[in-house]
């Protein structure tokens, strides 16, 4: 899906998946960019940041993927702007060299299903140009639907906060 943000064209990608597992243990997931490595495999490296951000918490993320012959790589720095556990996580680039970036947001929502399942809606939000739009689409919907997968299959083998 491709989507008109002011004078400029934004990708969104969204996926949802229903868990089962403990809230806490989706959320623990989800929360924190270091964990992502674990089950995403566009998010090739992170490290968290210590800078005076106040309460907020930020890291320093690598993407990578490749698309047929060619690997592309892409670092960010992203901060964790909304933090409401068990319910929603929201991380925005937010560079701090002072130059101008291409906006970058990742969004968790999660909401306990009365079956015990937790449904999660994760939504990646792009507006540059690093790749096409229609291929770079495919590549991050490719990445998100594997990563779906992948973090099904941690929750199943007890890999929330208790595979820490």
């Amino acid at each position: 899906m491709v989507l008109a943000v002011g004078s400029s064209t934004a990708m969104k990608i969204e996926r949802t998946v229903m868990l089962r597992a403990a809230p806490g243990d989706v959320f623990d997931l989800v929360d924190d960019l270091g964990r992502y490595p674990q089950w995403m495999d566009l998010v090739h490296d992170v490290h968290e940041v210590h800078e005076a951000d106040g309460d907020l918490r930020s890291w320093d993320v690598e993407l990578r993927a490749q698309v047929g012959p060619l690997a592309r790589s892409k670092r960010l720095r992203m901060t964790r702007t909304v933090h409401e556990p068990t319910e929603r996580v929201v991380f925005v680039r937010s560079e701090v060299d002072g130059k101008r970036h291409s906006p970058w947001v990742l969004e968790s929502a999660m909401t306990e299903q009365a079956s015990g399942e937790v449904e999660l809606t994760m939504t990646l939000t792009y507006g540059g140009n690093l790749w096409t739009g229609a291929v770079l689409e495919r590549v991050l919907d490719d990445h998100v639907e594997r990563g779906a997968r992948s973090l099904t299959e941690l929750l199943a083998g007890g890999g929330g906060s208790r595979g820490r």
